[in-house]
C-alpha cells in the first residue's frame, strides 16, 4: 500500500515547514487510557495501525506518561526505525514530577533539557517538530515568549530541533515569535464549541502559511449543537465524532487534525472522517445555519 492510496491522505496534505504531513494525524495523548483496560500492548497496536493508515503526523509530549509508561515511549517501541516521512511533533514548556504533579512552567535555561529528554525517549538525533506550549495546562498562555521562544531558535540553530511552533496562544504571540524564528504551526484548543474566537486566528495562520492544529476537535456539550451534529452524522452514516472532525478539516486547507485514541476501531473512525465530504448545507445546518436534507 502506497501512502498516496491510504486513507489519511483524503484530507489532502500541508507543508509544515520542510516537512510535508497528510491532515489527518494522530495524538498521543490518549494512548495513557489504561482506566479502559487498555494496555500497552494495545496502545502499540494503535500506533501500528495509525502509520498503516497513512498517518505521518504524531503529536507527543514527554509529559503524557501514566503509570509504567509513557507516549514518548509508546512511539519509540511501535514505531523505531521511523520511517523517512513520520513527523513527530512534541511540546515543550510545561513538565511533570515522577508522581505526575504539574510543575512550574520551564525557565528558558530549562527547556534544553525538556528538549533533551525527548530525544530521549523518543530515540532521536533531532526533533522535527517542537511546540513551545504556553499557559498551565488548558488556561491560555500570557504575557512574552521572546526569552523562551528565543532559546528553542537556539536550539534549532544548533541542529536539535528542525521546525518550531507554538501552543496555548493568541495571535500577539504568534507575531512575537515570528520575529525570532519561522514558526510552523499553532495549537490551541479549538473546535465546533470551543474557543471560536480563534476563528480569525485560523484565518491569520492560513495567509501566513501556517498550520493551525486544533486539540479536543471533538468535543461536545452544548446540546443543541450536539442534536444538529448528530442529525448530518445519521444523514451520512457516520458518528458525531466524525462529523466533527469533518468540520474542523472543512474549516480551510492549513488546518490539520490530530484526534486521539486507544482504540483501533475508534483510530479506524477517525482517520476514515479525513475523506468525508461535507457540503455547505451540512455545514450551515451543523452551525445553526439551516438543515440537513432529509435521508
Amino acid at each position: 500500500m502506497t501512502r498516496t492510496t491510504t486513507p489519511a491522505a483524503a484530507a489532502g496534505t500541508w507543508q509544515l515547514g520542510s516537512f510535508t504531513v497528510n491532515r489527518l494525524g494522530f495524538g498521543a495523548m490518549r494512548l495513557m487510557g489504561g482506566g479502559e483496560g487498555r494496555g500497552r500492548e494495545t496502545a502499540i497496536a494503535v500506533l501500528r495501525r495509525a502509520v498503516e493508515l497513512g498517518v505521518n503526523h504524531i503529536d507527543t509530549a514527554a509529559f503524557y506518561f501514566s503509570g509504567a509508561y509513557s507516549a514518548n515511549e509508546l512511539i519509540n517501541t511501535a514505531l523505531a526505525p521511523y520511517a523517512d516521512d513520520l513527523v513527530i511533533t512534541t511540546k515543550v514548556g510545561p513538565g511533570r514530577d515522577a508522581s505526575g504533579e504539574w510543575l512550574p512552567p520551564a525557565r528558558p535555561e530549562q527547556l534544553r533539557g525538556q528538549v533533551e529528554e525527548n530525544l530521549r525517549q523518543l530515540g532521536r538525533e533531532h526533533l522535527d517538530v517542537v511546540n513551545l506550549r504556553l499557559g498551565e495546562q488548558l488556561e491560555r498562555g500570557t504575557g512574552s515568549l521572546a526569552d523562551r521562544f528565543g532559546a528553542l531558535a537556539e536550539l534549532r540553530e544548533a541542529g536539535l530541533i528542525r521546525e518550531l511552533g507554538i501552543s496555548n496562544v493568541g495571535p500577539e504571540h504568534l507575531a512575537e515569535a515570528k520575529a525570532i524564528a519561522p514558526v510552523v504551526c499553532v495549537q490551541n484548543q479549538y473546535g465546533l464549541t470551543a474557543r471560536r474566537e480563534d476563528d480569525d486566528l485560523v484565518r491569520l495562520c492560513a495567509e501566513q502559511g501556517i498550520a493551525f492544529v486544533p486539540f479536543f476537535a471533538v468535543a461536545s456539550g452544548q446540546a443543541a449543537v450536539d442534536e444538529r451534529v448528530e442529525t448530518v452524522a445519521r444523514h451520512h452514516g457516520v458518528t458525531a465524532a466524525q462529523i466533527r472532525l469533518a468540520w474542523t478539516l472543512h474549516r480551510s486547507p492549513n488546518v490539520l487534525a490530530i484526534p486521539g485514541t486507544g482504540d483501533i476501531d475508534h483510530l479506524q473512525q477517525n482517520v476514515a472522517a479525513g475523506g468525508l465530504k461535507l457540503s455547505e448545507e451540512d455545514i450551515r445546518s451543523i452551525e445553526g445555519l439551516g438543515t440537513a436534507s432529509e435521508t
